[in-house]
């Protein structure tokens, strides 16, 4: 098992929130392209880097990405918060990109820049 690799009480949970084969050819397995989608995610690596251990990289990109624009990651990670108490949403500023404006550069607008910050930190994430 890789350093990324789920483990057996994490695929446990994971695999039953899969869609399950409906049509078309029978998927490989599940599990070896998720843990080579959660490679690439984790690393950062370009898709190409991955692994041969995780099959195909064209099989496991097209998976994250079919899988994005049919809204199975949404369920999968609604499924589960539902089975966390302490479900937090969490942004780290590592993946959230600013405009150069934000950072000085000439142009922007300012006041709906900090009326926007000023809306965002009212929002409240935890549940009371």
């Amino acid at each position: 098992m890789a350093r990324f690799d789920l483990s057996d009480e994490e695929w446990a949970v994971i695999e039953p929130l899969l869609p399950k084969q409906s049509r078309g050819p029978q998927r490989k397995d599940d599990r070896r392209v998720l843990n080579g989608i959660f490679y690439i995610l984790r690393t950062g690596a370009p898709w190409r880097d991955l692994p041969a251990r995780y099959g195909p990289r064209t099989t496991v990109y097209n998976r994250y990405a079919r899988w994005g624009e049919r809204g199975v990651w949404k369920g999968i990670f609604d499924g589960l918060a539902k089975e966390c108490d302490d479900a937090l949403i969490f942004i780290d500023a590592s993946i959230v990109k600013a405009h150069r404006s934000a950072s000085g550069a000439k142009g922007g607008n300012w006041s709906k820049v900090l009326a926007a910050h000023a809306a965002v930190a009212q929002v409240r994430f935890m549940r009371p």
